[in-house]
C-alpha cells in the first residue's frame, strides 16, 4: 500500500535548503512505494520545483502568499495547517532548522500531534518508522516511534544521506492557494548581518575558533582555511562573549548544532556546551597548545601546538595538495 509522505519544503532568498534533498531521501527510504509531495511556502518559487521532483517529489504544491514571503509563526502555521488538510499525508518531514523548530510544534499543538525532534536516522523494522534523536548534549541516542496518528518529524540537516538526483524526474506542479487572517506578526524589513560564504548549519567543513583565537583578527587565518576549503567558520561560546566574532557563528548548546563532514576546532577547549553542537560531526580535528584540553576525546585526530602556527602551515600544504 505504501505511504503518503509530505515534506515542508524550506527556502532562503529563494533558494532551496539542502536539508529539503535529504527530508526527501529519507521520503524515499520510508514512502515504500507510496507517494511523496513536498509543499513550499513563498512567493515567486515555481523556480525550485523542477529540483524537488529530482530527489522523489511526485506532486508539488507550491502554497504562495505575499504573507508568506518572510517567515511569521502565524501565517506558516496557517498555511501548515491548510496544506495538511488538503494532502492528508500519513509522515510529515521537515528540517530542523530555526524554521523548523519554531514551526512543527506549533502545528503538532494545534492539530494534536506528535512530534518527534532533530531526528539524525529513519529506520524501518517491521513496518514502523524508528526515529534516532540525540538526547543529554548528544552523549546517548535514543529511539522513538509514533504509536498514534500521523507521523510527525524534524530532520537534523546533514545527517541523512541524499539520494541521487534524477534530472529527468518530474513532478506535478500545483498552485495551492491558501486564506492567511488574523495575523498578528507582520514583518516590514529584514536586515541581516553582511555575512556571506556558506551557511554554517549547512556546511560540509567547518573551521570554529575559541577562544585561543585572542582577537577578531584571530579569525583570519581560520576564514582563510574555510575559503580554501570551501567551508564556514564557526565558534564557541567564549570566543563570542570575548567580542571576537558575532553570535550568528556559535556553535554548542545555546547556538548551532551542526554535523559537517570535517570539523576543525582551533583554540577551543572542549566544554561540554561546545560538544553538545558539534560531537556528532564525521571527523573532528582538534588544535589547541594543551594536551589536557578536553576537546581532544572527542578528537578523532589532535594536533598539540599553537593554532597560529599550525593553521597557516597546514592551509599552504592544502593549497598544494588542492592546486596538484
Amino acid at each position: 500500500m505504501g505511504r503518503k509522505v509530505l515534506v515542508l519544503a524550506e527556502t532562503r532568498d529563494g533558494v532551496l535548503r539542502n536539508v529539503s534533498f535529504e527530508a526527501l531521501s529519507a521520503a524515499q527510504k520510508i514512502a515504500e512505494g507510496g507517494e511523496i509531495a513536498a509543499a513550499v511556502f513563498g512567493q515567486g518559487i515555481s523556480g525550485v520545483a523542477s529540483q524537488l521532483a529530482q530527489y522523489g517529489a511526485n506532486q508539488v504544491y507550491l502554497v504562495e502568499d505575499e504573507n508568506l514571503k518572510q517567515y511569521t509563526p502565524d501565517a506558516f502555521t496557517q498555511a501548515t495547517v491548510q496544506i495538511l488538510a488538503k494532502v492528508e499525508p500519513d509522515v510529515i518531514l521537515l528540517g530542523h532548522t530555526a524554521i523548523g523548530k519554531d514551526l512543527a510544534p506549533r502545528v503538532a499543538a494545534k492539530l494534536g500531534l506528535g512530534l518527534i525532534s532533530d531526528a539524525t536516522e529513519l529506520a524501518l523494522d517491521g513496518g514502523e518508522i524508528i526515529f534516532t534523536r540525540p538526547i543529554y548534549s548528544g552523549k546517548a541516542f535514543q529511539k522513538k516511534k509514533i504509536i498514534d496518528g500521523k507521523v510527525f518529524a524534524t530532520i537534523r540537516p546533514n545527517n541523512i544521506a541524499l539520494v541521487e538526483a534524477d534530472p529527468s524526474r518530474q513532478a506535478e506542479e500545483i498552485a495551492f492557494p491558501v486564506e492567511i487572517k488574523d495575523l498578528r506578526t507582520i514583518v516590514k524589513e529584514v536586515a541581516r548581518k553582511a555575512v556571506g560564504g556558506v551557511d554554517l548549519s549547512e556546511a560540509k567543513i567547518v573551521i570554529s575558533g575559541g577562544r585561543g583565537v585572542k582577537s577578531k583578527e584571530g579569525f583570519a587565518p581560520l576564514q582563510e582555511l574555510a575559503d580554501l576549503l570551501g567551508g564556514a567558520v564557526g565558534a564557541s561560546r567564549g570566543a563570542c562573549d570575548a567580542e571576537y566574532c558575532d553570535y550568528s557563528l556559535q556553535i554548542g548548546q545555546t547556538g548551532k548544532v551542526v554535523t559537517p563532514d570535517l570539523y576543525i576546532a582551533c583554540g577551543i577547549s572542549g566544554a561540554i556546551q561546545h560538544l553538545a553542537g558539534m560531537s556528532s560531526s564525521k571527523v573532528i580535528v582538534a588544535i589547541n597548545k594543551d594536551p589536557e584540553a578536553p576537546i581532544f576525546s572527542v578528537a578523532d585526530y589532535g594536533i598539540v601546538g599553537d593554532l597560529f602556527e599550525v593553521v597557516p602551515m597546514l592551509t599552504e600544504e592544502l593549497k598544494h595538495i588542492l592546486k596538484s
